[in-house]
C-alpha cells in the first residue's frame, strides 16, 4: 500500500518538479513577446506635467515606448542616449514616451531632472500598462509603427545603434523578426 501511494505522489509531483527544473534552465529574456507584429495595447497615461495622453492619439506617428524606474541601473545608463535620440527624431513624426513603474513620483521626477529628459513621461502606479505589455524587467522598450503595431521589443538597456536602426524600421513599417536584449555591466 505504501509503495502505491509513493508511486501516485511521484506520478503527480515528478512532472511538476521536472517542469520547474526546466524553467530554471531557461533565460527569461528568450521568451518571445506575443505582441510583436500585433496592435499595441491601448492605454491612457497621466504625464508628469498633469496632461493626459492616450496611445491612440499618437496613431500616424512612430512611438518609442520605454518602461523605466529611477532605481534601475540600466535605465540610468541609457537615459542620456534616449534623450539624444529623442532630439534627433522628434521632428520626424516620432514620439518618445517614458512610463515609470515601481517607483515613487518624487524619485521619478528627480531622475527626469537629473538626466534632462524632455520627452513626455508619466507614471503607471497600478502597473496595469506594464502588465498589458508583458513587462517583466527594466528597462523594456517597444517600438510601435504608424499603424499602431509593435515592430520590436528590447529587454534591458538599449544603445544608440539599436535605437536608430529600429526607429528607421518602424518608420518603414518593418516588423523585426527577433527581439533584442541589453548587455548591462555595472561600472563600479
Amino acid at each position: 500500500m505504501a509503495w502505491r501511494r509513493f508511486l501516485i505522489v511521484l506520478a503527480v509531483v515528478g512532472p511538476l518538479l521536472a517542469l520547474l527544473a526546466y524553467g530554471f534552465t531557461r533565460n527569461p529574456r528568450e521568451i518571445p513577446s506575443p505582441l510583436r507584429g500585433k496592435p499595441a495595447p491601448p492605454f491612457t497615461l497621466t504625464l508628469f506635467d498633469g496632461s493626459t495622453l492616450r496611445l491612440e492619439d499618437l496613431r500616424g506617428k512612430v512611438v518609442f515606448l520605454n518602461f523605466w524606474a529611477s532605481w534601475c541601473p540600466p535605465c540610468r545608463a541609457e537615459a542620456r542616449t534616449l534623450e539624444a535620440a529623442w532630439q534627433k527624431y522628434k521632428d520626424r513624426e516620432v514620439v518618445f514616451l517614458g512610463i515609470d513603474i515601481q517607483d515613487t513620483e518624487e524619485d521619478a521626477r528627480t531622475f527626469l531632472r537629473e538626466f534632462g529628459i524632455t520627452y513626455p513621461n508619466g507614471r503607471d502606479p497600478s502597473g496595469k500598462i506594464a502588465i498589458d505589455y508583458g513587462v517583466w524587467g527594466l528597462p523594456e522598450t517597444f517600438f510601435i509603427d504608424r499603424e499602431g503595431r509593435i515592430t520590436y521589443k528590447h529587454v534591458g538597456g538599449i544603445g544608440w545603434q539599436s535605437i536608430t536602426a529600429k526607429l528607421e524600421e518602424a518608420l518603414r513599417g518593418i516588423v523585426s523578426s527577433q527581439e533584442g536584449k541589453g548587455d548591462y555591466r555595472q561600472i563600479r
